[in-house]
């Protein structure tokens, strides 16, 4: 049975649709990544699994059941996008606070030499740097020793060394967890399973292999009447007079244009979004 389970899961705020018949499985000992720009509705699915929002329709599972009975949630942790620490408590505090909700907590020396934090210890909170609150809160949501971890942006305000030093203790847990973020080199850091959002809808659920590959693809505009059928194009679309075409070598694209003698003018190359990138795919599939 998976430990979290979304099922035709849709849920709106007013005539907003954030999520579109969304369907995930969490399983037993992976991390998957939950990927896409923002406001694709990573955060929303997040806060349907732990108890915070209830599903517009569709079922949401935590353990088999509700995620708002305490005891299903007893057995999680999470990291919210923003967290508020008191500011007059040392960082030994807030974990001895945090960790006398459970029954069994991770000692807390070891919680913090886990996550770099042993000489902060004695620091009130409000004293830290954004990166150092940040990897107190990701640390807070492993004190209980949890089944399965929630982890929303948890990267956020890190810097290279800060981030990659968090990436190996989330690695290390042996327990289960689900994370999004829109930066895919964390993504490939850190998960054995990739679902990307966009629009509120499941875009792709695959490898890290298959997204690299799906996310090398490149958007060349230009203003033009007509590009005929190039081999270098995956997917051509037209917005607001431009024409767009993905393609994964915009070098081989640019040439195949003049040799074909297209006319073309404000010729732009950009890096597709991963939204592009999966709507590419998903309409050369359909």
């Amino acid at each position: 049975m998976p430990l979290a389970r979304a099922i035709d899961v849709s849920r709106r705020y007013g005539d907003v649709l954030a999520l579109d018949q969304v369907s995930l499985d969490v399983h037993n000992g992976e991390i998957v990544g939950l990927l896409g720009p923002n406001g694709a509705g990573k955060t929303t699915l997040l806060n349907l699994f732990i108890g915070l929002r209830r599903a517009t329709s569709g079922r949401v599972e935590l353990f088999g059941g509700d995620p708002g009975d305490p005891a299903r949630r007893l057995r999680i942790g999470v990291t919210p996008q923003e967290t508020g620490l008191p500011s007059t408590l040392r960082v030994g505090e807030c974990v001895d606070f945090v960790a006398a909700h459970y029954p069994d907590p991770v000692p807390r020396g070891e919680l913090l030499a886990r996550f770099g934090l042993s000489d902060l210890a004695r620091r009130q909170t409000g004293g830290l740097s954004g990166g150092q609150k940040r990897r107190l809160a990701v640390a807070l949501a492993f004190v209980g020793r949890p089944r399965l971890v929630f982890l929303d942006e948890p990267t956020t305000g890190l810097d290279v060394s800060a981030r990659r030093a968090l990436w190996e203790a989330i690695r290390e847990f042996p327990g289960s967890v689900l994370l999004t973020s829109h930066y895919l080199e964390e993504i490939e850091a850190l998960a054995d399973r990739v679902v990307v959002i966009g629009g509120g809808r499941v875009l792709a659920d695959d490898t890290i292999d298959a997204v690299r590959n799906l996310v090398a693809l490149r958007r060349v505009s230009l203003s033009g009447e007509h590009v005929p059928r190039l081999d270098a194009v995956v997917s051509e679309h037209r917005d607001n007079g431009r024409i767009h075409l993905m393609t994964p070598d915009s070098d081989a694209l640019v040439r195949q244009l003049v040799t074909a003698g297209v006319a073309f003018r404000d010729l732009e190359i950009h890096a597709a979004s991963l939204e592009e990138a999966f709507l590419t795919l998903t309409s050369k599939e359909s």
